[in-house]
């Protein structure tokens, strides 16, 4: 199979960090959705990545839909629950994650245009989104080592994800005021998949 996406977006990292955790060997194409040679839009017509293109040539995308897929494909290292309450709340805190990655990839995209035709209304807006996720990921991380239950999950990697992008590319937006962000980083990024896919340009 092979996974076709770019070093530093978050929703890549996680399919990524998935895939190894799984130990799913695949083929990586390097393909950024907004430079002019692209051919994202080939396999996904939303032109977004990642997208994963199995054997038989089957294109799936959105990473939801794919660590989905891999957790079901694969039973080494389960990273989501099979039981419905435990499952849904591990896939609550991926969506959390990944709305946080939603407003920060907004903003840099937004900021990526000319400085005239920039948002500042709009920047600002997503900021808020940012700030108000990760004071709620902080209030239900607690004290707790996991995001969710006794184990690694899903919920632990999308967060790991999102958080690593903001240090990546918003060095000013301030999640290290929260401590118990800061030590679930610290122990997710001793990990050797974390350590293999952090991003870079």
């Amino acid at each position: 199979m092979k996974l076709v996406g770019s070093l530093t977006s978050p929703f890549v990292r996680k399919v990524r960090i998935v895939l190894s955790e799984k130990r799913i060997v695949y083929d990586f194409d390097v393909d950024i959705p907004w430079e002019s040679d692209t051919r994202v839009a080939e396999h996904n017509p939303l032109g977004k990545v990642p997208i994963l293109i199995m054997d038989d040539g089957t294109t799936l995308y959105d990473s939801r839909v794919i660590v989905d897929y891999l957790d079901s494909a694969n039973p080494v290292s389960r990273l989501m629950p099979e039981f419905n309450r435990e499952r849904s709340m591990v896939k609550r805190w991926e969506a959390l994650a990944d709305g946080i990655s939603d407003a920060a990839t907004t903003i840099f995209l937004e900021r990526k245009r000319p400085e005239s035709l920039q948002s500042t209304e709009w920047i600002s807006r997503q900021q808020k989104k940012a700030m108000l996720g990760l004071e709620v990921a902080a209030r239900d991380l607690g004290d707790k080592k996991w995001c969710e239950g006794n184990a690694y999950t899903l919920a632990d990697i999308s967060l790991g994800c999102t958080l690593g992008y903001l240090s990546f590319r918003f060095p000013e937006m301030k999640w290290r005021m929260f401590p118990n962000l800061v030590r679930l980083v610290d122990t997710l990024e001793e990990r050797a998949s974390f350590i293999e896919t952090a991003p870079k340009e």
